[in-house]
């Protein structure tokens, strides 16, 4: 995700440790967060000179820390800068449709998942959040589409089912148990 800035031979020795300096902070900040410690991410962001020069990444990483201190409105702002600058960068748009989802905006999570859904549409996980959100709304048909989908990508995601409480309003329909693959069992 992370992009190295072009080294150029002309470039002072200055701007090189500079680049330098943001990569390594770029990258601490990515390792807090790895750690789930969104605070110390935030600091090490703030410590960028210039942050235009990474606006992406900082943006991205910005909106993760807020997004792990379950600060799901500051986290859209962040990752709404970002998707300027990136508009089709599938981690970022599974990201805001998570935040989305978080601040009861169902109908944006999905928007920002058919957005991915165009970019990656074998992307299994894309397909398997559409079903969940779609499911929520109460559209059964959608949920169930997408849902079978997804499974037929990437059957790994039937281990989720059992746990996803997205699907509970479907979860005793007997055509939501053949698409799970467990019809007359209850998931």
């Amino acid at each position: 995700m992370m992009k190295n800035a072009p080294a150029f031979q002309s470039q002072p020795r200055m701007l090189k440790n500079f680049d330098t300096r943001r990569d390594r902070l770029l990258r601490e900040a990515e390792g807090y967060l790895e750690l789930q410690m969104p605070i110390h991410a935030l600091e090490a962001l703030e410590r960028i000179e210039n942050p235009a020069d990474a606006a992406f990444n900082v943006y991205y990483l910005k909106g993760m820390a807020y997004r792990e201190q379950r600060d799901h409105a500051k986290a859209l702002v962040e990752f709404t800068k970002a998707g300027e600058l990136e508009p089709d960068n599938i981690s970022l748009l599974l990201a805001m449709a998570w935040c989305f989802k978080r601040v009861d905006q169902i109908p944006q999570s999905i928007a920002m998942l058919d957005r991915a859904y165009k970019i990656a549409p074998k992307e299994a996980l894309i397909l398997y959040n559409l079903s969940c959100y779609w499911s929520l709304l109460g559209n059964k048909t959608q949920a169930l589409s997408w849902l079978g989908r997804a499974l037929r990508l990437d059957g790994s995601f039937r281990d989720l089912i059992a746990d996803e409480s997205d699907f509970d309003s479907l979860r005793h329909d007997p055509d939501f148990q053949l698409v799970t693959g467990k019809p007359g069992e209850v998931v």
